[in-house]
């Protein structure tokens, strides 16, 4: 199926309530850098705090792949502060600084197998059973970044250590894939309705001001969130494709 008509499909796919997804148990939401959790599962983090459901994320990349070049904030200056904007960003959501993991894996060379892997995926599946989660959430392996693409195969390792726990993908990168891209079956998932929780995603994401403003002006092939990409994750929805085991 192209890119194009299986947006389309995911943009229409039926509503369920958040027990449907997790079967009415914890979550962990699986984001590749900072941010990526905000911008494809806030409304959901949100919801879910809200209901007092135990959620976990994990944070896998350091995240200073964004700014590279930037004087003022070397690599690990950039990573502290791209750490805090996820706490801040996680409170905005109801989610409290312990309940993040940060696996400082590194920017743009996140692995997806081999020992390194292996860690990254037992992480998860320990964090998962802290919370007796019911579901994971990752970036949909379509997801035109190596690091998303990644994380997607570590949430699979993280499943096969986990029995019963359903796997679910949010686009994130997905949505700029040229149209005419295959990208296989049509997509099966859920729509969930996050219209009470768009001022709370809101908030997270402009908690990442590195990505969002000008904060880090010195380093030309710096990264910004452009207006039509926060746009599109302004939904009063957010899309979850669920991942068969």
């Amino acid at each position: 199926m192209r890119a194009d008509a299986f947006l389309t499909a995911a943009e229409a796919l039926p509503f369920a309530a958040l027990d449907d997804l997790t079967g009415g148990r914890g979550l962990v939401v699986v984001a590749p850098h900072p941010d990526d959790e905000s911008l494809g599962c806030g409304g959901l983090i949100a919801q879910a705090c809200a209901r007092g459901l135990p959620v976990r994320l994990v944070v896998v990349s350091d995240g200073v792949g964004s700014h590279p070049n930037s004087p003022s904030y070397p690599p690990a200056r950039l990573r502290d502060l791209r750490e805090e904007e996820t706490r801040a960003a996680a409170r905005a959501l109801g989610l409290a600084a312990e309940q993040i993991g940060f696996l400082r894996l590194p920017d743009r060379a996140v692995p997806a197998t081999g020992p390194a892997a292996e860690a990254a995926a037992e992480a998860i599946a320990a964090a998962a059973r802290a919370c007796g989660a019911g579901a994971l959430f990752v970036t949909w392996a379509r997801d035109p970044h190596c690091d998303h693409q990644a994380c997607a195969a570590l949430a699979g390792l993280a499943r096969r250590r986990l029995p019963a726990v359903r796997l679910f993908a949010y686009p994130v990168w997905g949505w700029s894939l040229p149209g005419d891209t295959e990208v296989g079956a049509p997509p099966r998932g859920v729509r969930l309705d996050i219209s009470g929780q768009r001022a709370a995603k809101a908030s997270a994401v402009a908690a990442h001001r590195s990505q969002t403003t000008d904060l880090i002006d010195d380093d030309p092939e710096g990264f910004r969130l452009d207006a039509s990409m926060l746009e599109r994750f302004a939904q009063p929805f957010e899309i979850f494709l669920e991942v068969p085991a």
